[in-house]
């Protein structure tokens, strides 16, 4: 019993460690976004961090059209890079963690 809990207790530290290189992986993963018009282009990483924002010179006059813009495709720049973030750390944890009885939160 004692070797299957040093066991599972080594498998969890090294799924620690890989979710901790995947988190560091993602920060190299791109997801681009821009607006139907091409006007607003935003880039960010895998982990939401905003890496590029470009704004055509015909927004720059409504400031009021460019806060919408900037709303719009940045919520969906971000909704696409959960995405990435939730599948590729999932699915590491999901694939290192030991199978316990009762505890299938991760199927």
């Amino acid at each position: 019993m004692f070797g299957d809990i040093m066991g599972m207790m080594g498998k969890i530290k090294e799924t620690q460690e890989k979710v901790e290189a995947t988190k560091k992986r993602l920060d190299t993963v791109l997801i681009d976004e821009k607006s139907s018009d091409g006007l607003l282009e935003v880039t960010l990483t895998a982990n939401r961090k905003i890496k590029s924002i470009t704004v055509s010179d015909d927004l720059l006059q409504d400031k009021e059209m460019l806060e919408d813009y900037l709303v719009t495709i940045l919520n969906k720049a971000i909704e696409k890079a959960t995405n990435v973030n939730d599948a590729e750390l999932g699915a590491v944890a999901k694939e290192g963690m030991p199978n316990i009885p009762g505890m299938d939160m991760f199927k």
